[in-house]
């Protein structure tokens, strides 16, 4: 389960100053947010999509990257399950700039997080795409950043494919990405 850590107002020093645990953790609202690693379904979604976007953004000007790495938001560091951003836009480090899409994967320890506050720091830095994968109700969200807030352009399940236009035309189903 994804928890919150109280205490100060923590900063990206903090975060930088914890050692290798193999957790995820990420900085929100200046508390560490510690998520245990990911199940085997999980990964499953993250590798097949990841491909799939990689294929369709080979040669171009932009770069699809996995967790973990660092997305700075203002005062938060985030580490989506995939994201795509302009190549130039990366330092060595991190992501210092919205990415143009983030994808999460919902397990029972993000969802809530992931559809919620990091659902509202995306669109508050001006990610312009956010997708959801279930794996557990075999389904896929598209969102689309329109006026400051995400609308829903696209949803499916199991076999029902569905397309993406941005950042990369993509036609895909969660059956699909759960059997790769």
């Amino acid at each position: 389960m994804a928890s919150m850590v109280a205490s100060n107002i923590l900063t990206r020093a903090d975060l930088d100053a914890l050692p290798d645990d193999n957790l995820r953790h990420e900085l929100i609202d200046g508390q560490f947010v510690m998520t245990p690693a990911p199940g085997f379904a999980h990964q499953t979604m993250v590798g097949a999509l990841g491909h799939r976007l990689w294929q369709a953004l080979c040669g171009s000007d932009l770069k699809v990257l996995s967790a973990p790495f660092d997305v700075v938001l203002g005062p938060h560091v985030v580490e989506p399950d995939l994201l795509v951003a302009r190549r130039a836009d990366f330092t060595s480090r991190d992501l210092p700039v919205a990415p143009l899409l983030v994808v999460e994967v919902l397990s029972p320890s993000t969802a809530r997080m992931d559809t919620g506050r990091k659902r509202d720091l995306y669109a508050d830095a001006g990610v312009a795409h956010y997708w959801l994968l279930d794996p557990a109700a075999s389904a896929i969200t598209i969102l689309t950043l329109v006026d400051g807030h995400y609308v829903e352009t696209g949803h499916t399940s199991g076999d029902e494919a569905i397309t993406a236009e941005q950042p990369a035309s993509l036609t895909f189903s969660a059956a699909e990405l759960l059997a790769d």
